[in-house]
This record gives structure tokens, sequence and C-alpha cells, in this order.
């Protein structure tokens, strides 16, 4: 993140997709990036986090080194949009005070070690007794009865036994595989929350009914390995790591290669259809390299035969020598030309090509930019607006922003425990 000065971002656009939607969040890394998503989106996401606060506070980096409660980068990035409350559920007074917050609620959104609630009588059965249209959403590393429960977990610990880090890595299986950064196992166990947990909001609307979604991290992780674990049940076949491709059961051609500086781009697929031949040819053409590519009538094969079906690389010599003429053309284009307009030049004739980005450069890229991805937030911490990673997913019609930078600890302490002396433990949320 970085600072910029600037004054408070006026208020943007329409209420979101969720407006209405009152969750309680009980703070917990498992939860954060879910919780985030919700409130991006509008809905009214309260955290709950115990008075010393919770212990992602010290997470860092932080801002300007200052390693207190209120300057994590971690904090201010997942956090966005939401309310703060501090309550101590092992005291008999604050446990009251969140099963009132609890009728207030549509929602529960919590990643506590199982059986720690059920413990303190705070759990999702408890608290459906008081509401049976409650939707309770919990998020932990295996979910909340499997035979590993118990077991601690780490975003490593659950993308190296869930299969991700599998495949990830290099060729040269000399070299150890590759953890994605990210925090992905966070990310994948917020995304089902959140698929789940909308689903459940509809489900409730057409039957008054609540119900409790069990997310277990590990299993997300599972079902988003690419091929890893279909291949396996489908096949029995392990599937290898390769430089920055997919991996496969088969070596595949490498898809990296040098643009004119000696950076690294990623060349892409090769073309398969007749109209991706005729791109590449033109292409060719146009950078006046028609005489250095001797496998010019490959490409012009490949278009009199109506294009090539990968399905017939492994038996079929021709589509093989014509795949493998597409790509050593776009290896010979990428060596005459920078990355960026590499990317772009490629990109606009309808062929699959990329730039291959150091993290900090991606916030300048004039496509992330366009696309809203660096977003501004005026904080009052550093009296300055903060740039923010911005939305994952651009929707057409639903409207998303960072309403508030996230909350200090016990920030709305005062105005949520006023609001809660008007509800009673019998009270019902509209």
């Amino acid at each position: 993140m970085t600072a910029v000065p600037e004054g408070p971002i006026p208020p943007q656009g329409a209420a979101g997709p969720l407006s209405g939607l009152r969750v309680i969040e009980v703070a917990s890394e498992w939860t954060a990036y879910a919780g985030k998503l919700l409130a991006d989106l509008g809905a009214e996401v309260l955290l709950v986090e115990p008075p010393e606060g919770a212990p992602m506070r010290a997470y860092g980096p932080f801002c300007e080194d200052r390693s207190d409660r209120e300057s994590s980068l971690w904090w201010w990035h997942y956090q966005t949009s939401k309310l703060g409350v501090t309550l101590n559920f092992d005291d008999d007074q604050d446990a009251s005070q969140f099963r009132r917050l609890l009728k207030r609620a549509d929602l529960v959104l919590e990643g506590e070690s199982p059986g720690r609630l059920d413990a303190i009588d705070l759990d999702h059965s408890q608290a459906r007794q008081l509401d049976p249209a409650l939707i309770w959403i919990s998020v932990t590393p295996f979910g909340r009865d499997n035979p590993r429960s118990a077991e601690p977990a780490t975003d490593l610990t659950l993308m190296a036994g869930a299969g991700p880090v599998w495949s990830c890595g290099y060729d040269d299986h000399g070299l150890p595989p590759v953890r994605g950064g990210g925090n992905q196992a966070i990310h994948s166990g917020g995304l089902h929350a959140v698929t789940a947990a909308l689903a459940a909001v509809l489900y409730r609307q057409a039957t008054g009914r609540g119900q409790l979604i069990d997310v277990s991290i590990h299993a997300a992780l599972n079902v988003t390995t690419e091929e890893a674990t279909f291949r396996w049940l489908v096949a029995q076949q392990t599937v290898q790591r390769q430089t920055g491709r997919h991996a496969s059961p088969h070596p595949t051609m490498p898809s990296m290669a040098p643009d004119v500086r000696g950076r690294p781009v990623n060349t892409g697929a090769p073309p398969r259809s007749p109209a991706e031949f005729g791109a590449l040819l033109e292409w060719i053409d146009d950078l006046g390299l028609r005489s250095e590519f001797p496998e010019r009538f490959l490409l012009e094969l490949g278009i009199e035969r109506g294009g090539v079906d990968v399905a017939d690389l492994a038996e079929n010599a021709e589509v093989q020598a014509i795949y493998g003429a597409g790509r050593e053309a776009l290896v010979l284009i990428a060596s005459r030309l920078e990355g960026y307009d590499y990317f772009v030049d490629g990109q606009r004739r309808g062929l699959a090509t990329s730039v291959i980005y150091a993290p900090e450069e991606l916030f300048d890229d004039p496509h992330f930019i366009a696309r809203g991805f660096p977003t501004e937030v005026y904080d009052e911490r550093v009296g300055c607006s903060v740039t923010h990673a911005g939305a994952p997913i651009v929707f057409g019609a639903s409207p998303w922003r960072i309403t508030r930078p996230a909350p200090r600890l016990g920030e709305h302490d005062a105005e949520i425990l006023a609001e809660l002396r008007n509800v009673t433990p019998e009270a019902r949320h509209d």
C-alpha cells in the first residue's frame, strides 16, 4: 500500500447490492476475506473482537514499521468497510450483548476452533433457538466435524496438504514446490463461504429458514487444484509441476520467453483456430520478420486444415509441428518487443499473450488502473488516502466500493452498544 496526500473521499455511487444484509463476523483470519467481500459489496458487517484486540492486528507488515495494533497492513486490507465492536465472550454481560447482536443479524460468520463457541453457549445450535431464520457460516481449516478439526493449521500447511502447492514450481524437480503468495487458502475458503452465504440468503427468502453452512478450507483448496484432483480421481494420474504453465501428467511446451530486454513474458497458448493463425501471420509481417521465420508454411497449413485440436497433440505429428511453429513464432516476436508492448499488441490481435509483472508493478498498469484496481481510501490514522487493492471481480450491474477503512479497536463500541439497549433478547430483527 502507498499513501498520497488527499482529502476525504466523497460518497460514490449507489448502495451496494448487499445493502440491508446484516452480518456479525467473529474476528478470525479464516473469515476475514469473506467478511471483506460482503462488506465491500454493501452488507453491514459488524466485526466482533476481544477487548485486547484480535490476534490479526499483530500481523505484519506495518505502516511505517510501527508494530502497534492500529498499524497492521494485513488488518487494514482485510477489514475494510466493516464496523468494529469489542466483546469478551467469557464475560456474562458481554455474552448477553452478543446474543442481542444475533437478534439483529441475518448472517453470522465465524472461524472459531470447533467446540469453542458451543462450550460457552454461543454456537449455532443456541443461536438458532433464538432465531430459526439465522444463517450461520463456519469457516475453519478442516470443517467442524472432520477427524482433523483439532489440528493446528496455517495458510502454508493448508496449501501444501490440500494439493495446490504440488502443482506450483519449476520444470526442474530438484527444486522444491513453490507456495503461491497472497493468502490463497484464506481467499479460497472465503470465496466458497460467500457463494454459499448468498445461496442461503436466497433460500431463506423462499422458505423463511436459516441454516448452518460448514466450510472446510482444505476441501475448498482441493477442489480448486485445476487438473490435479480430477486427474487422480478419474485416471489415477499424478500431475507434475512445470515452469509458468499448467501442471500436467505429461511435459508440455515451455511457455515463457525473454523479451527484447531479457525480461520474461508468457507466450500464452499458441494459435489453434484459423483466425488465430491468420493473426499471427499478420503480426510476423507487420514486424518485418517474414524472412526470419521459415516455418511460416506450417502456420498457413494450420489455416488450410481448419485449425488444430490440442487433443491430437499426443499422437498426430502434423498437429505437433503446426502447434510448435505457433509457439516458435510467438517466441521470435517476443524477442523483438518490450514485454508490455508484446502483451498489448498480441491481445489486440486476439492472441493470449501476457506480461509478467513484479507485484509492485501491478498498481501502475494501465489496465489495472482502468478497471479500478488501485482504490484510494482516506484514513485518519495517517491523514491521507491509502491505496488499497480493489475489487477482485468487476460486476457489470453491482456496484462495489470500500466505504471506510478498517475499524480501530473499539471504534464503534458506543454506538453499537447504545443500539443494543433497545434490543431485547426476544426481539426479532426485520
